[in-house]
């Protein structure tokens, strides 16, 4: 498997992502434990898990793997988990605050047996805490030999920017890593979140890759899903995502052309949509999940394979992000664009007071 740097650090992780949100839940532990062993044997190391993944179960499931397995084959693993959220309801067992993330840090090292977590990620932005105390709490953390690595996951751009930008003036650990929604079917990240990690030097591990499992193929433009798939699942999460990807022509244009191009060069949909993923900008690694070992092996054959210019044209062309109002539309477009006289045109500039192209005034 071929092996990229994860963001700014000297350590190397596999293409593909194994997540392991399911274990415990969908897929007993016997099936986890196959699982993470394939895993490992073909070439992939970073495992991603969180505190509240079954309320913790997922991590206990990881750290009986790691108990029983021989240490020239743990040594191999990234670790990855996160903290920020809880089951409970008490009023401070969340967030990132100083006193919810030590109790959340100590029992994820519990439960997965270990010392150190390689990479520990801020499972969500919490603007009630000062960024300061979080990131004190972290470089003390990392200081303290419990975490090697910091992440980010579901930061928006600007709480990115926020972040790295505090960090260094603090002069504290700056993360490394940002985890957040993308696939062919969500795309808006490309707007903002990657151009800030471009700039700060954050690798991207992507989750939902296969957006919920609609670009796997199994789900057809107007039909039911049955009642043993996500999509068809009465689980408030998974109709939440089914409804966000099913109503939209766009999106099932792009499924139908990752369709196309799977028959077309031999390979599955799940391969082309990763393998597209996997060669963006910023991106390290995909996270996949898998049920069972066949559905992983059938992941993994991603890392295989490379889109030519054509397929990836056309993919790109299906899915574009469709940009709204203000500050995304055209006039919004125009203003943040610049002629550097290097061949790059910026876009026409408007007529101040005129009627731009999405019918608004422009001032």
């Amino acid at each position: 498997m071929l092996h990229r740097k994860l963001g700014n650090t000297g350590i190397a992780v596999g293409k593909i992502a194994l997540g392991t949100m399911y274990f415990g839940s969908e897929t007993p532990e016997a099936d986890a434990f196959a699982i993470l062993d394939t895993f490992i044997e073909a070439g992939g190391n970073l495992v991603d898990t969180a505190n509240v993944y079954v309320n913790g179960v997922s991590e206990e499931i990881i750290g009986r793997w790691f108990a029983a397995r021989p240490k020239d084959v743990t040594d191999q693993v990234v670790l990855a988990t996160k903290g920020r959220f809880n089951a409970s309801q008490e009023v401070n067992s969340a967030g990132l605050a100083r006193r919810w993330l030590h109790r959340s840090l100590s029992a994820s090292l519990k439960r997965l047996g270990v010392e150190t977590i390689d990479l520990y990620q801020l499972h969500a932005s919490d603007m009630h805490t000062p960024v300061e105390e979080t990131l004190s709490f972290l470089d003390e953390a990392v200081k303290a030999g419990k975490i090697h690595y910091i992440g980010l996951s579901n930061f928006t751009g600007w709480q990115l920017q926020l972040i790295v930008s505090t960090a260094r003036a603090m002069g504290v650990q700056v993360p490394v890593t940002l985890q957040p929604q993308y696939s062919l079917l969500s795309r808006e990240i490309e707007w903002e979140v990657i151009p800030a990690a471009l700039y700060n030097g954050i690798g991207l591990l992507p989750w939902s890759p296969l957006a919920g499992g609609f670009l796997t193929g199994k789900y057809q433009r107007g039909g039911k899903a049955t009642a043993d798939t996500r999509a068809g699942s009465e689980k408030p999460l998974y109709q939440s995502i089914s409804e966000e990807y099913a109503d939209s022509d766009r999106n099932w244009d792009t499924i139908d052309t990752v369709v196309r191009i799977a028959k077309e060069i031999g390979a599955t949909p799940a391969q082309v949509a990763l393998s597209w993923i996997a060669d963006r900008p910023s991106v390290i690694a995909p996270i996949v999940g898998a049920r069972t070992v066949e559905h992983l092996r059938g992941n993994l054959g991603a890392t295989e394979l490379t889109l030519d210019k054509d397929a990836t044209e056309a993919l790109e062309k299906v899915s574009q992000p469709q940009p709204g109002g203000y500050p995304y539309g055209a006039f919004g477009q125009w203003q943040r664009g610049r002629s550097l006289q290097d061949g790059n045109e910026a876009p026409p500039s408007p007529a101040v007071g005129s009627t731009n192209t999405l019918g608004k005034k422009t001032n």
